[in-house]
Formats: C-alpha cells, sequence, structure tokens
C-alpha cells in the first residue's frame, strides 16, 4: 500500500527519546521500589489532592503536556479541520468500537473477576486526552490534529461518559443475560478532570506560542523556545510512572497473576485499535502524519479519568481501582513501542517526499 499523498521527511530521534524504553524500565523499577520500601508511600501520596485529584499525577500529567501543547501551531489548525476524514474514523474508534472492544475483551477473558472486569469496562469508556500527545509527538504525527481530537474527545466526555457508563455496565449486560454492575459520576466530576488535565496545560500552551511569537519572533520561538522545553514532556511522563508504580507498588508485588490478567485484555485493546485505525486512515488515502495521529488517538485512553471514577465509585483499595492503575502501565511501554511500529510501517506503505525546510 503507499499513500498518494507526499509526507514530510522522518525526524530523527533524540537521544533522550531514542533511549525512552530505557527510562520508563527504569522508572518502572524505581516506583516499585518506592513503593515496596517505604510501606505508608503509596498513602501519603494519594493523601495529597486537590480535591479528589491526586497532586502529584496532576503535577506530572501538566508538566508532560504543557511543552507538546507550546509546539502546536495553533494558526494552522484551520487547516487540518479542512480534511473530515480524519475526524469521522476518530469519533466512530472512539465513541463505537473502542467501548464495545473492551466490553467484549473483559467479558471473554475476565468471567470470573466482576470487579477488575467493571474496571477494565471503564477504562474503555473515555480516549485519551492528555498522554496521546507525546506518542503522536514522538511519531511525527500531526500535533495540530491531536490538538484538535483531545479537545472533542474531552467535550464529548463530559456529556457522554455517565450515558456509556451507564449502557456498558447495566443496560447492555442485563439485555445479554450478564451480571450487572453501575457508576455514579456527576457531569461536574468528568468536567473538573478534563479541565485540569487539558485545559490548564492547552492555555499555558497557547498562551505561550502567542506571546513568545509576538515579543521574540516565529524563528527564535520555533528553534530556541520550543526544543529546550520540549524534553520537559518526557520528564513529566517519567515522573507520573515513577508515582504510578508507588502508588500500586504493594498490589502489583502482591498480585503479579491478578495484574496479568488485567493485562491481556488490554495488550489485545491497545494493539488491536492502533491497528485497525492505523490501516483504515492508510486505506483512505491519509498521509502519515493524520494516520498516525489517528492510530494513538483510538489506542491511548483517559486513565487518569477512569482512576479518579474507580477511586470514587468503589474505593481506592477497590479491584476496579487495580484495573484502573493497570492500564497506563500497559498502556505506556505497549504505545511506545508503537511509535517505533510507526516509524517503522512509514518506511514500508508510504513514498515520503523530502520537503526542504523554508
Amino acid at each position: 500500500m503507499t499513500a498518494a499523498a507526499p509526507v514530510v521527511a522522518e525526524k530523527r530521534l533524540s537521544t533522550l527519546d531514542r533511549f525512552l524504553p530505557v527510562w520508563i524500565a527504569l522508572a518502572m523499577v524505581l516506583g516499585l521500589v518506592l513503593g515496596n520500601i517505604f510501606s505508608g508511600l503509596d498513602d501519603a501520596l494519594d493523601r495529597v489532592k486537590i480535591d479528589t485529584v491526586s497532586l502529584p499525577i496532576a503535577i506530572g500529567l501538566l508538566v508532560m503536556m504543557y511543552p507538546v501543547l507550546a509546539k502546536v501551531r495553533y494558526a494552522a489548525i484551520g487547516g487540518v479541520l479542512q480534511d473530515r476524514r480524519p475526524f469521522v474514523l476518530t469519533l466512530v474508534l472512539n465513541w463505537l468500537i473502542g467501548p464495545a472492544l473492551m466490553f467484549t475483551l473483559a467479558w471473554l477473558m475476565l468471567p470470573d473477576l466482576d470487579d477488575y472486569r467493571t474496571g477494565l469496562v471503564i477504562v474503555g469508556l473515555a480516549p485519551c486526552i492528555a498522554m496521546v500527545i507525546i506518542w503522536i509527538d514522538l511519531a511525527n504525527g500531526n500535533n495540530e490534529l491531536a490538538a484538535v481530537f483531545v479537545a472533542i474527545n474531552a467535550l464529548i466526555q463530559i456529556v457522554a461518559f455517565s450515558a456509556l457508563g451507564y449502557f456498558y455496565l447495566d443496560t447492555l449486560p442485563g439485555w445479554l443475560g450478564l451480571d450487572t454492575s453501575g457508576i455514579d459520576v456527576s457531569v461536574w466530576e468528568i468536567a473538573k478532570s478534563v479541565l485540569i488535565f487539558l485545559g490548564i496545560p492547552l492555555v499555558l500552551g497557547f498562551a505561550t506560542r502567542v506571546i513568545g511569537e509576538r515579543v521574540k519572533g516565529r524563528e527564535w520561538y520555533e528553534h530556541r523556545f520550543a526544543p529546550r522545553v520540549g524534553p520537559f514532556a518526557l520528564y513529566g511522563l517519567l515522573f507520573t510512572i515513577v508515582i504510578l508504580f508507588a502508588l500500586q507498588g504493594d498490589r502489583i508485588a502482591d498480585e503479579p497473576w491478578d495484574v496479568a490478567r488485567i493485562a491481556l485484555p488490554l495488550l489485545a485493546y491497545f494493539i488491536v485499535m492502533w491497528g485497525v485505525a492505523f490501516l483504515g486512515a492508510a486505506r483512505l488515502g491519509m498521509a502519515y502524519d493524520r494516520a498516525v495521529s489517528v492510530a494513538f488517538t483510538a489506542a491511548g485512553n483517559n486513565f487518569e479519568l477512569a482512576i479518579a471514577v474507580c477511586i470514587g465509585v468503589f474505593g481506592v483499595t477497590s479491584g476496579q481501582a487495580l484495573a484502573g492503575v493497570v492500564g497506563p502501565l500497559i498502556e505506556v511501554p505497549v504505545l511506545l513501542g508503537l511509535v517505533y511500529v510507526a516509524r517503522w510501517a512509514r518506511k514500508r506503505l508510504y513514498v515520503e517526499t523530502e520537503i526542504a525546510s523554508g
């Protein structure tokens, strides 16, 4: 399969990016070690909150998202909106296929584990509005398109999350003669998660670009400022991974078989969603940067919202909460691996055209 549209030549990964799998593995190990050495660390970290939002996780996510959103060329967003195909495909994948696929995988692979199954279904109800921007950026995707995707998904989540939860945890299982459960989460709780994890870095990123270009010029902003703040996105990612593993380090060590069982449907979900989205976008004739943006948006999930809902409804020590936390623990290494798959597939499926700078 060869795309007709030319693609911008691939950017080389920096040293920090090339060794990201090593840094992520070390961050996971560090989190596990901290969580097991300091027995009260998970409780201490969980108590540091703004309302119901974990402050350490919020800090990590904000630091992670700001540099990428500061790199977005907001003036170019109008151009990405002219092609409706990526948006139609993304909406179908995220809001129709994704929740249905996670529901099916959870029931097929965890028929005897009600709590974990419920947690996984909740994970599948909300597409990612945060970390997906990192993967798209690393895979040389379209940052402007990614910004629009996450904004649209954030707005839909506020309106549809509770309704989807009721349908997939109560109505649909009842129709199929399966066990039912439910969630009770307000629109404000969902909106609060969206405002914190997307709204704050989006406003800061937009303001930084507007002010920076106005004061110092676009050349300075693109070639001096953006490269300097860029690495902080990965620093925030690594910090978030350490905190997540520290929060659940004891449970991961004490219940490895449960974690492995939870991981299997998640692994299948991420790979299937990414593959279907990437190949579907390529067959529709989308350029690589758009296809890969669609793929990672389809595969990623809003784990911060899922964890908050599971903890708020079922409790911090519940099986549902453990399933929510295992979500990003599997998602991070899998989607990082898919970054390299995307860069490999680009060379096989797309005809690349060097576009001279300037």
